[in-house]
């Protein structure tokens, strides 16, 4: 279907295009965000509550 010359160089349809390309973008955007494994700030900072020193009844053991 081919629109008319006209009717492609209007203003109304240069807004209609914009708007289309925009939404676009953004649901591309929120698709690909969504298909990404979830970020998790507090992973990524230090923690404040880690003791200085084991607790544990095998002090060598790492976990």
């Amino acid at each position: 279907m081919l629109f008319p010359e006209s009717l492609v160089r209007s203003q109304g349809f240069a807004i209609l295009a914009a708007f289309v390309a925009i939404n676009t973008v953004v649901y591309v955007s929120l698709a690909v965000a969504k298909a990404l494994p979830k970020i998790y700030v507090g992973d990524h900072l230090p923690r404040q509550y880690e003791r200085a020193e084991t607790r544990s009844i095998h002090p060598d053991d790492p976990a």
